[in-house]
């Protein structure tokens, strides 16, 4: 190998080492934190999560993911009874268990991918109803089959949706105002203060976070 071409080999080495120095510092390092400052200052709640804390601050989780609020498992069940003193999100048969890898309990995220006319999914929401109409029935009020909505006996496509309709939510009032000893009215006005409506007033329906519904309720139980 001659002088030269071992020159020219050491240039074109250095010219690369260069350009890999140069690239690294633009792409993976000055980039990113020019796009997390960007959305820190300008997104800063979608950029931690969509969080949701209680009223001293604490993070009881994200505004964009559903959150269960069931009693614990008791034994011969197999799966919890809901916790009545609190507002039930949708049902979330689409949820399965991590079978692969068991060293971490995780829980998977999906739809039933069930037809209309399956005979289990039919069961299943002809269950839910009967639990629904039977839940949120109170001395003082009677729910009727006819009075639930869809969401109350359905799973969203992830079995994750944080949200339920109005009407659900409505629904469960009388049966959330007995069980924490508060006034049927203070139930109302909580759920209409945490109603969101739909987006630039024509997309999407209106809905109701119920993490953020349910912390709310937590801070008047507690006040």
């Amino acid at each position: 190998m001659t002088h030269n071409t071992v020159s020219s080999t050491a240039r074109l080495l250095g010219a690369g080492l260069r350009a890999l120095l140069v690239l690294t510092l633009l792409c993976g390092v000055l980039y990113p934190l020019a796009v997390t400052g960007v959305a820190q200052a300008l997104f800063n709640d979608k950029a931690n999560g969509s969080e949701i804390k209680d009223a001293s601050g604490r993070v009881v989780g994200s505004s964009l993911i559903g959150q269960r609020y069931d009693l614990p498992l008791k034994d011969g069940q197999e799966s919890p009874a809901p916790d009545l003193k609190w507002f039930q999100p949708r049902p979330s048969n689409g949820l399965g268990t991590n079978s692969v890898n068991t060293q971490y309990s995780l829980i998977l995220s999906g739809a039933t991918n069930r037809s209309g006319d399956n005979e289990e999914l039919i069961r299943w929401v002809k269950d839910a109803k009967a639990a629904v109409v039977k839940d949120n029935s109170t001395p003082a009020y009677k729910v009727k089959p006819v009075d639930v909505p869809a969401d109350a006996v359905t799973s969203s496509g992830s079995g994750l949706d944080p949200d339920i309709s109005p009407a659900y939510a409505k629904l469960q009032v009388h049966r959330v105002a007995e069980r924490n000893g508060l006034g049927v009215q203070e139930v109302e006005a909580l759920v209409a203060d945490h109603t969101t409506g739909r987006l630039l007033g024509f997309l999407g329906e209106p809905r109701v976070n119920v993490l953020e519904l349910n912390t709310a309720l937590r801070s008047l139980t507690r006040g």
